[in-house]
């Protein structure tokens, strides 16, 4: 400051700018303080965190030592490949001389000995079939007629059904690119198909997967209970999002630039389901009329890290709750309701014991508050079957997107998110019902809902 200036002010204002100057000296110290704290606290890792497992570095294993003396271990009992169900064809030979003594056997009465598979593939060829239209002028009127085209090969595209089913599945359930999968058609079938012909193929099924999207939309908003979970996508040059809506027999997905509330607003349009399941990201929450159940795995990798930063109070006692609870659940079938009654009471009990509890460590503390704040949404899958302790099923759904992802490094249009994400849902669904990716393929194709197979 001027020293001009510095005589000229008065007292009072400089008493105000020295305590100014003394407050934001204790506020810097305290960030410097807490930034210090953290710099000295774990590592982030997968295991005490929602960081996905490809980011997490693995530990060298050491070279295991040697056996003692030198001996090598006793080797397992080996396996063999099971018969084939349902053999193409079956080929009986019987012996013709004793290998022994060599003397004519071929009379004898012989009983199987043994059974094996010969397995191959013919060879793969395209099928071509040659349309000829026949015309000519009606001797009654004079006018051109022509012959009426086959009703499953129509003129246009000169692919077919199945053609394009594969084509579909190799390219998104196998994640093979355009280029590859133009050389792996010619080197296999002897098919030259260009990429420009590759993507009007897909282009032309979009329609198609776009409706039986729908119709899977429509029968998962009938459920009452529903799951969601979100993954990054790469779009040209923007960071879009892939959701997953789901509940047991179905499930859909859904690109969306947004990682708002909006984009599950739109996809429900105003259900609201009696109970909802996801982790704690604000956009997933707010939906359920009844009850929101937490994933208690993102909830003990979060403990983990409060016991990895020190807190032997609450975090330890609360991963041990957290899996006996998910214990329970898994083995809901083998109680009655009244027996899940007594365990929820038992659970919520046991978590306001905990909440009792008062860490003294940083991270103890967040966790204790976070916890205190959703005690409601913790226990609702022990007395709710359809629900489930944890939110690993979407997880397990969002996993070919983000494999995907990583073989292609994203999509150059919105228009090709879009179309992966009903074909996603497409395939997601029909391994939730047991019905082939292939067979799934061709019944979308054919405009032919999904069964849904009952026990």
């Amino acid at each position: 400051m001027d020293r001009a200036l510095f005589e000229s002010l008065s007292r009072e204002h400089l008493i105000e700018i020295v305590l100014a100057q003394s407050q934001m000296i204790e506020q810097l110290t305290k960030r410097v303080e807490d930034l210090e704290a953290r710099l000295g606290g774990p590592p982030k890792t997968p295991g005490n965190s929602s960081i996905p497992p490809s980011l997490g570095r693995k530990p060298s294993d050491e070279a295991s030592p040697k056996p003692k003396g030198g001996r090598r271990r006793k080797g397992h009992k080996g396996g063999y490949r099971a018969l084939h169900p349902h053999p193409t064809r079956r080929l009986a030979f019987n012996a013709r001389c004793c290998p022994h003594c060599q003397g004519d056997v071929s009379q004898a009465p012989q009983w199987l000995c043994q059974a094996y598979d010969h397995i191959d593939i013919p060879a793969v060829e395209p099928v071509v079939t040659r349309i000829h239209l026949h015309g000519g002028c009606c001797p009654g009127c004079g006018g051109r007629f022509k012959a009426s085209p086959p009703a499953q090969m129509p003129p246009g595209s000169p692919f077919g059904e199945n053609l394009r089913a594969l084509v579909i599945y190799l390219r998104y359930t196998q994640g093979i690119g355009f280029e590859r999968l133009a050389r792996l058609l010619q080197d296999l079938f002897g098919l030259a198909i260009s990429e420009g012909a590759l993507t009007n193929m897909l282009g032309a099924a979009g329609q198609a997967f776009a409706a039986q999207s729908g119709r899977i939309r429509t029968q998962l908003l009938s459920h009452d209970t529903l799951a969601c979970d979100e993954t990054g996508l790469r779009v040209g040059k923007r960071n879009f999002w892939m959701w997953v809506f789901h509940h047991r027999d179905s499930a859909v997905f859904l690109a969306d630039p947004n990682r708002s509330k909006r984009v599950p607003e739109a996809f429900l349009a105003g259900h609201r389901p009696d109970f909802w399941l996801s982790d704690r990201y604000g956009a997933q929450k707010g939906f359920a009329a009844k009850g929101h159940q937490f994933c208690l795995a993102h909830l003990i990798r979060d403990a983990q890290f409060a016991v990895d930063a020190g807190d032997a109070c609450f975090a330890p006692a609360l991963i041990g709750l957290f899996k006996r609870a998910c214990r329970i659940g898994r083995r809901r079938t083998l109680f009655t309701d009244r027996q899940l009654a007594f365990y929820h009471k038992k659970f919520v009990k046991k978590l306001s014991e905990l909440l009792a509890k008062r860490p003294i460590q940083t991270e103890g503390i967040k966790l204790q508050k976070a916890i205190g704040k959703i005690r409601g949404s913790l226990f609702l899958f022990i007395t709710n079957r359809a629900l489930e302790p944890t939110n690993n099923e979407s997880e397990r759904s969002l996993r070919p997107c983000v494999t995907f992802r990583k073989i292609t490094n994203g999509f150059r249009t919105a228009w090709g998110a879009n179309l992966y994400a009903d074909i996603r849902s497409v395939i997601e669904t029909a391994r939730r019902r047991a019905i082939p990716p292939l067979q799934a393929i061709r019944l979308t194709l054919n405009a032919q809902p999904l069964p849904i197979k009952t026990a």
